[in-house]
């Protein structure tokens, strides 16, 4: 793709803070799929500018011929009329496929590379600012491009105008010229200040969209706290949104007054031409042709110089994906592969933690938090119990068991062999998981024998009089928090992977269910020859497990083993 061709020069213009980004050379890299179509586009975009300018051309010959109009000048009138309008229709849908394209292919690619991406880089990168690229700053590039073409039929017009003026007056097209040259530099100014602008905006774009999860997410808690609702629709989302109105009239303001003053030459420049067309010795043919050439071609320019903030927005846009990519490539292999995972992910299997560590970035104005060093060893088909205060690291270090993150130092051995990031993804498929911040699929993977089984789960689950499986999809998934967390255990139940890991499962169950969960749902799984890692407070049931791993301050401060006997009649019990 083209984003992550050139990742490494996005790394090095996001370090610099505004771009030296070469948006043409983004746009072209994504266009590049779709040349044929795009040339197309263009160059019946440019055929059918130069036509309109041969047309100016033509009708100002017709004005001044002393003889009449002649059938061949009416010829050419009309050739170069269907020439004009066919070259923009055509133009104008070869752009439109394109624009479609790129938007789609922009999705998909960056879709796989979120689908793809380190968990730890997720987490940093935040939904609301991966929401925002996704949507907003796509459909910026996706404008862009759909302009493509029009912007390269109004760049042929005004090319082709001021070569006409050149043909008509050297003297008076230098003077066009100076004029142009002057408002150029006017609108660079006001471009690398407008860009700023939208640069700021956009960055405000960012923490408008945390607010809109804020408001959504925390209905219930704003409904309740008058205050809390008050301030944040007076404090912070009025002022974020009016921070963004401003910081984007302020930079269209600027490209505007540039645009005002390049109208201005405008005039200029044709009051002078009319005042010393005698000192230039200028026909009055030459004179009328001039200045109907200079009114025509202030359109295409002035729809050129309109693209500037457009084009501002987009750079910033373009960056933002390709920070985007670039932060969340990863060398895992076979993250897409077809094929299904080898029979050592369905057996149980010994997993061994050696010298593993794991720091988190510091946030500012507080301390690193680090976990370990930790050696632990994860027997087949056993029960072990992570416990501590919340804070300890038990979360961390199950997202290292599941090869979610990477150890920092230390070492992860799948039965006596490395994991490495060539295997990773491979060792992940021995794992299914319920976390304490879950998300909740819908849609269920099913083999064609396991219909009545995921009925059976249900029913067991106390789930059966509210949902059932239609079409792989559950029924419903509107339910409270502790039967939703008994629908995702169903998808653990069904992917029959040899580890389950539970991250505080039972923390929003009521009494009864959790007993369940630890006296009956736990056993029942071991006997099938399960793996179980589970995260827990609940004390009373750690005499389930066979053994208790205790945690505090990111290390592992104690391992206890439960005798099987009193564990069995405790159980019983």
């Amino acid at each position: 793709m083209a984003i992550v061709e050139n990742e490494v020069s996005v790394s090095d213009t996001q370090a610099r803070g505004p771009a030296q980004t070469s948006l043409l050379r983004e746009i072209t890299s994504l266009l590049r799929p779709f040349w044929k179509v795009a040339l197309l586009a263009t160059a019946m975009g440019a055929a059918s500018g130069l036509s309109t300018v041969w047309l100016l051309a033509t009708v100002n010959r017709a004005l001044h011929a002393g003889t009449g109009v002649s059938a061949v000048l009416l010829l050419s009138f009309a050739a170069l009329c269907v020439v004009t309008i066919a070259g923009e229709i055509i133009s104008d849908l070869g752009n439109g496929y394109v624009g479609q394209s790129v938007v789609a292919r922009l999705r998909q690619d960056l879709t796989q590379k979120i689908l793809s991406a380190p968990i730890e880089e997720i987490e940093r990168f935040r939904v609301h600012r991966i929401t925002t690229v996704m949507n907003q700053d796509i459909d910026i590039i996706s404008t862009f491009t759909f302009g493509f073409s029009s912007l390269a039929i109004a760049l042929a017009i005004t090319i082709g105008c001021f070569a006409y003026l050149t043909v008509l007056s050297p003297a008076m097209s230098l003077i066009a010229v100076a004029a142009i040259a002057l408002g150029s530099w006017a609108h660079a100014a006001a471009r690398l200040r407008g860009r700023r602008g939208f640069e700021a905006a956009r960055e405000a774009q960012d923490e408008l969209q945390r607010q809109y999860r804020a408001i959504t997410e925390g209905a219930k808690e704003l409904r309740i706290d008058r205050r809390r609702r008050r301030r944040i629709r007076d404090t912070q989302l009025a002022v974020t949104i009016e921070r963004i109105r401003s910081l984007r009239v302020r930079a269209m303001r600027i490209f505007m007054s540039a645009n005002a003053f390049g109208s201005a030459l405008f005039f200029v420049v044709i009051g002078l031409v009319l005042a010393l067309h005698g000192t230039l010795s200028a026909s009055e043919p030459v004179v009328s042709g001039f200045v109907i050439v200079l009114l025509y071609v202030k359109g295409p320019l002035a729809q050129l110089i309109s693209a500037l903030p457009l084009l501002g927005q987009a750079q910033v846009a373009v960056r933002r994906v390709a920070e985007l990519s670039r932060r969340f490539s990863n060398s895992e292999a076979n993250l897409f592969v077809d094929t299904e995972p080898g029979p050592e992910t369905a057996r149980p299997c010994m997993i061994s933690m050696r010298r593993v560590a794991y720091s988190y970035p510091a946030d500012e104005g507080a301390s690193r938090f680090t976990l370990g060093p930790v050696d632990l060893d994860i027997r087949p088909g056993e029960m072990l119990f992570l416990v501590g205060e919340n804070g300890s690291g038990k979360t961390t270090l199950i997202k290292l068991l599941l090869g979610l993150y990477e150890p920092r130092d230390g070492l992860i051995l799948w039965d006596g062999v490395p994991v490495v990031a060539d295997t990773r993804d491979d060792y992940r498929q021995m794992f299914s998981t319920v976390f304490s911040d879950y998300y909740l699929f819908d849609d269920i993977v099913l083999r064609p024998e396991q219909a009545a089984e995921a009925a059976g789960y249900l029913e067991r689950l106390e789930l059966g009089h509210k949902v059932v499986v239609q079409d792989g999809r559950f029924s419903t998934v509107d339910l409270s928090t502790g039967q939703r967390k008994r629908l995702a255990l169903v998808h653990a139940y069904l992917d029959r992977r040899p580890i389950l890991v539970f991250d505080e499962w039972a923390a929003d169950q009521d009494p009864a269910f959790r007993r369940i969960f630890y006296t009956e749902i736990l056993p029942g799984l071991k006997r099938e020859g399960r793996t179980l890692v589970v995260i827990s407070h609940d004390d009373r049931y750690f005499h389930v497990a066979d053994r208790v791993v205790h945690m505090s301050d990111g290390r592992i401060r104690a391992i206890d083993t439960v005798a099987a006997e009193p564990r069995a009649a405790r159980a019983a019990g």
